[in-house]
């Protein structure tokens, strides 16, 4: 017998304390960048280069959380069997956060015991653990730490299907995942669809990413005898699998493997241990691409996990994925008015551990593919079976997420699914703002202007003239790469903090900084940029800025930079040798070390990096 139901979940968590009323205008570094382009195949080439997002409006960034823990309440939905047990987290980009085989009392995953969020995805916001799902632009999606509505579905054999669904706004891409236990699996199946319901082409980007313990003789096995390795040194290079390659401890530094697939052979990871025991990710033929992360065992990789999973005991986790390419910096082409569909399974693998450990490395794979062989057998039929009911409409509503798919559908009277419903009540005050500009009005109000809706240009463009229209055509004219036309916007648009900060960043004008911080000198996001910028151009204002910046760790690293840049690396020492905890640190930056480094050197001290500043992606 199956079993749906929802639970609590309570944890120590940090508050993600909202969004960013800034505009993202341009993407957030990404560290996986290729500029070995000319050495790889044409169609790794012509992916790669296809489908960069230029930014991740009309989503705001998450980048208000702290690391102050406190129990918190977690919605969760359960789907379990006498086999399996299930957690889902729907109001957190439908994370599964934790997979359990009864009959061994194991769980398959690394299963996080806090949430703490951290500046690895799309939108900063990002949690470790678990099984994200990871869809429309090269990074962690930017509904990791967002709602996705939830529904149940009945299924094929009579057991309750566990749908989340949601719109992915930078693509407008549907994405549907359907959990599915059947009464005598030991497997949870997950059905995915990304429905493109617009008339035009649009990159697609999909990676399950699965986050698994790991031990000194944790290997992973996986169908390939080649991988793309890219060390995050801008380098994609294909090498051949090793023994050492395939066991996560055994790297020093920060790196990705992204398998190449063995014609013949049918995708699956696994994670397994010294006895051969661990977590198998199977699927159907669309979903080819495979890969294994590591953090690196070298202080930097160390110090990641600790400050993903604070208070982190043994050796940490590492991550098994699979995706629609064969690596993570590509894009693919989705037709206007399609559907892609696949099935994932996952569940617990025993290999013969002599096989799983052996030297010669096609026989620990094959060992592998042996012991899934009759999930692998059965994969082709189970999709079959979910197919029937890919469309059914739900049946009990769980869980409500954004209403903004409802008002994409009223703007653009798309067809979607059925069975993926974006209800008119769905939408809150947020989204029904925006409804008026339908019929060519966008009344104007005191408040703080939301994300920009950019592929609302045309509307915005037609609209009635007032400060807030101004606003929004001009962050959509600037999406669009018309810089001069959107700077005119923001002209007309008047005397208000939000233009004038957009004018500031994008022509890096300190007197328009001025002016923002004037109307809104509460707003600790536009403080730290205004201080960013005049430390690039003018020190002295930066130090008329700290005079009265707010007590955030972010200022204090400011702080920091500008006692260096002014010739006082004393008080730069002092500042980091109080202790500054970062919380939106970035992945692939390490700045704390470089100014602690640029402190030592002009004191002549030489005194070590502290542990807590160490995040450097390279080992250091």
């Amino acid at each position: 017998m199956t079993i749906l139901s929802a639970h609590d979940l309570i944890l120590p968590a940090a508050s993600l304390a909202g969004e960013n009323p800034l505009p993202p205008l341009r993407s957030h570094q990404e560290v996986h960048e290729v500029r070995n382009l000319a050495e790889l195949p044409a169609d790794l080439q012509a992916n790669i280069t296809y489908g960069a997002l230029r930014s991740t409006l009309p989503c705001l960034d998450q980048d208000r959380y702290d690391r102050k823990l406190v129990e918190t309440t977690i919605p969760s939905l359960v789907l379990e069997n006498d086999h399996v047990r299930a957690i889902v987290l729907p109001t957190l980009g439908g994370r599964l956060y934790s997979l359990v085989h009864k009959a061994t009392d194991t769980e398959l995953l690394y299963r996080n015991p806090v949430f703490q969020p951290a500046n690895l995805a799309l939108r900063n916001a990002w949690f470790a653990g678990g099984v994200e799902w990871n869809v429309g632009s090269t990074g962690h999606w930017t509904g990791t730490c967002s709602p996705m509505h939830a529904a149940r579905v009945e299924g094929p054999d009579g057991t309750p299907i566990l749908r989340l669904w949601e719109l992915e706004r930078t693509r407008n891409l549907v994405t549907q995942l359907d959990f599915w236990l059947p009464a005598d699996s030991e497997f949870l199946y997950v059905g995915v669809r990304l429905q493109n319901p617009a008339e035009h082409d649009v990159p697609a980007y999909w990676w399950s990413n699965i986050a698994v313990d790991q031990s000194e003789r944790t290997r992973v096995l996986v169908p390939a005898d080649q991988a793309w390795r890219y060390g995050y040194g801008a380098r994609l290079d294909l090498i051949d699998v090793s023994n050492e390659l395939t066991y996560p401890t055994w790297h020093d530094k920060a790196v990705d493997f992204f398998f190449e697939p063995l014609s013949g052979e049918r995708p699956w990871i696994a994670s397994v241990d010294a006895e051969g025991n661990g977590l198998a990710q199977a699927s159907t033929e669309r979903l080819q691409g495979r890969k294994l992360f590591v953090w690196g065992e070298a202080p930097g990789g160390r110090r990641w996990q600790e400050w993903l999973a604070p208070g982190l005991e043994g050796p940490g986790y590492a991550e098994i994925q699979a995706g629609l390419a064969r690596t993570q910096m590509e894009h693919l082409r989705l037709p206007a008015a399609t559907s892609w569909q696949w099935l994932e399974a996952y569940g617990r693998v025993s290999v013969d551990p002599v096989a799983a450990h052996a030297d010669d490395w096609q026989v620990a794979r094959q060992a592998g593919t042996t012991a899934l062989q009759d999930v692998l057998d059965g994969l082709a039929a189970r999709e079959a079976e979910w197919s029937t009911v890919v469309d059914a409409e739900p049946v009990e509503r769980l869980v409500v997420g954004s209403g903004w798919g409802a008002l994409e559908l009223a703007r653009t009277g798309w067809s979607v699914s059925a069975g993926t419903p974006f209800d008119a009540d769905t939408m809150t005050d947020r989204e029904r703002a925006w409804l008026p500009l339908l019929n060519g009005e966008f009344p104007a109000t005191d408040g703080v202007p939301d994300g920009t809706l950019v592929a609302w240009r045309e509307l915005l463009e037609k609209a009635a003239d007032n400060w807030l229209v101004w606003y929004h055509r001009g962050v959509a004219r600037y999406y669009a790469g018309d810089e001069a036309g959107a700077l005119e916007a923001w002209r007309e648009s008047g005397d208000n903090p939000w233009a004038l900060r957009n004018i500031g960043f994008v022509q890096r004008d300190v007197k328009a900084y001025d002016r923002a911080l004037e109307l809104r000198p509460d707003l600790v996001e536009l403080q730290v940029e205004a201080i960013t910028l005049a430390l690039d151009v003018d020190p002295m204002r930066a130090m008329e800025y700290l005079r009265v910046a707010a007590d955030d760790p972010r200022i204090q690293a400011l702080r920091v930079r500008y006692a260096l840049a002014t010739g006082d690396p004393q008080r730069a020492h002092e500042l980091l040798a109080e202790g500054i905890q970062l919380a939106t640190v970035r992945e692939g930056d390490n700045p704390l070390t470089d100014y602690w480094l640029a402190a030592e050197e002009a004191l002549g001290t030489g005194r070590p990096v502290p542990p807590e500043y160490q995040f450097g992606m390279s080992g250091s």
